[in-house]
């Protein structure tokens, strides 16, 4: 890793499903991201990486972003972007979605009462 100090950088603290592929290996790896900023995220699962290993990673929303192992520890990772992204497209919603992607809703949000969810603001399954 460089010498340059990036704990500074905002971060969006979140958890969500991606795959990453790695170079070298014949087959996606499903992670967990636990943390996204424009320049890198955080990820965790169990992924055969070393550090300056390259990766992409398909985000909803942006899909597929190359980057480089920074660190490893553990089951989790952190990963350095090769090109910025915005990260608040991750969590779009609504219009500004691609069609094709499927989005989730917190039920527990919409409901009026825990008794009486209200049918429109549910997802259909």
């Amino acid at each position: 890793m460089s010498g340059v100090e990036t704990r500074n950088i905002a971060r969006d603290s979140l958890l969500l499903l991606a795959d990453v592929r790695v170079d070298g290996a014949p087959e996606d790896f499903r992670i967990k991201v636990r943390n996204l900023s424009a320049g890198g995220m955080m990820a965790e699962g169990s992924i055969p990486v070393v550090p300056g290993q390259h990766v992409q990673i398909n985000l909803r929303h942006i899909g597929w972003v190359p980057g480089a192992v920074a660190w490893v520890q553990g089951d989790r990772c952190g990963v350095a972007f090769t090109h910025q992204i915005d990260p608040k497209q991750v969590r779009a919603t609504g219009a500004g979605v691609p069609q094709g992607r499927q989005m989730f809703i917190n039920p527990a949000k919409h409901l009026k009462s825990p008794a009486q969810p209200d049918p429109a603001a549910l997802r259909k399954i």
